[in-house]
């Protein structure tokens, strides 16, 4: 008898499953494919070794000079894509392999197979039933299918980053923040690109003033971009090396599927309650059946690796008699387009529905003399903060490193600091992060470089 089961071992399910090897908890783990799931073999981690790769090349054929290098003949510079992949599968043999160290330090039974719930307290895997206690699904998400009689023609993330012969004509389909790094990442190996958005715009959940930040960052980098298409192949639409979209016949040789996905709902014979293709939980992340969790893309509140992760040391948490409510409202959106972009809390959008008299301290990246020194100043904080107590409500943040700086903003916000506490943090000088203190003193009177 277990005291766990988790079916998927992406980092929604190994973050559990080490955890719950540290509590004490007998555990076991399934997985249909490799350990790492999504994030760790196809997206998160390949994704962005691509995306610092293209950074690398830009840098080198935009600044070098600028910094002082000479010598180098811009001429006979080109992007080597699947160089640049086999240091990405380097990466990723790393850390998979660690996470199996792990998982294996701390006691966790790793069972490879298809798993089938078959009761409230037995799942069949590997021709193994097995008796638990308690059963966490994380079995992550899939990309929504675009339709292709042509072979080849439309790829998922899960195909993408492989060796291969790269050709020139990208369109990129989606308009998650995903879609967007893929586009710019293409474009700045010296593709042309083509984003085209299944909706009224691009990154939906992105606070206003960065969506126009990014759509601005586009229209400069000359990508295409298309709203409210939907891309079906297997109509006629793509002919001859040509897709047609909203009327202009484009040149197409490959389509990059970044739709918005559903989750993997694997086979079950207790009946869990779904909507819109996830599994429904409670705050607990507890299904309609009893005993039985669903933490990460599963359940369809997040698509981020590290709410996943959240979610799962929740679960284990409470299983092991701890009782904390997890606060989803406080955990960072991370973008990692270029420049990075990420936020917590409430959005503009949302302060002014919640009623809230509030004030936005904004301070640019412009300003900053690290920024500055780094030839990296394209961007800004801002600090929403209700003006009564000046309560942190949300901050947004537009900058090279905006997915590690706003970890900081959720210090701040899991102490429910007030934006005097941002002015009074002192910040060593010169770094990026003292556009922090910077915004806060912004929020309590005026800001010292602005």
């Amino acid at each position: 008898m277990y005291d766990l089961v988790i079916i998927g071992s992406g980092p929604a399910g190994y973050v559990a499953a080490i955890r719950a090897g540290q509590t004490g908890l007998k555990t076991a783990i399934i997985e249909k494919d490799v350990i790492g799931g999504m994030c760790l073999n196809w997206g998160c981690i390949p994704s962005k070794a691509m995306m610092e790769s293209v950074k690398l090349y830009q840098r080198i054929i935009k600044d070098a000079s600028r910094f002082g290098v000479d010598g180098i003949d811009k001429k006979e510079l080109s992007f080597n894509w699947n160089k640049a992949i086999k240091r990405s599968e380097g990466i990723i043999k790393k850390l998979t392999g660690g996470v199996e160290f792990l998982l294996k330090k701390n006691g966790v039974e790793i069972i490879k197979g298809n798993a089938k719930i078959v009761s409230a307290n037995s799942v069949l895997a590997d021709n193994r039933l097995l008796e638990t206690k308690n059963i966490i699904i994380a079995t992550g998400s899939s990309s929504t299918t675009i339709e292709s009689k042509h072979d080849g023609l439309v790829v998922d993330p899960t195909q993408l980053f492989i060796e291969r012969e790269l050709p020139q004509n990208i369109v990129v389909i989606g308009k998650n923040p995903v879609a967007v790094e893929l586009a710019q990442s293409f474009n700045m190996m010296g593709k042309s690109v083509t984003l085209v958005s299944d909706g009224d715009h691009i990154m939906p959940l992105a606070d206003p003033y960065i969506r126009n930040f990014m759509l601005n960052k586009i229209k400069k980098e000359r990508i295409k971009m298309f709203n409210n298409i939907e891309i079906n192949t297997t109509d006629g639409i793509w002919e001859d090396g040509n897709l047609l979209v909203d009327g202009q016949s484009l040149p197409c040789d490959l389509i990059v599927n970044a739709k918005d996905r559903k989750g993997n709902i694997l086979e079950s014979d207790v009946q869990l309650e779904t909507e819109n293709g996830f599994i429904v939980t409670n705050e607990r992340f507890e299904t309609s059946v009893k005993g039985i969790f669903a933490v990460g893309d599963v359940n369809g509140k997040s698509m981020y690796a590290h709410v996943g992760s959240a979610q799962g040391l929740n679960v284990v948490n409470f299983l092991s008699g701890i009782e904390q409510e997890l606060d989803m409202s406080k955990l960072p959106m991370n973008m990692y387009t270029v420049p990075e972009a990420a936020q917590i809390g409430m959005t503009e959008d949302h302060v002014k529905e919640a009623g809230y008299d509030y004030k936005v301290s904004e301070f640019p990246l412009s300003a900053n003399g690290k920024a500055q020194t780094e030839g990296n100043a394209e961007g800004f904080i801002r600090i929403l903060s209700e003006t009564k107590y000046g309560e942190v409500l949300g901050v947004q943040i537009v900058a090279p490193n905006a997915t590690d700086m706003i970890n900081e903003a959720s210090a701040y916000m899991q102490l429910e600091s007030t934006v005097y506490d941002i002015a009074q943090t002192i910040h060593t000088h010169p770094t990026v992060s003292e556009v922090f203190m910077e915004a806060g003193f912004e929020a309590v009177d005026k800001a010292i470089h602005k």
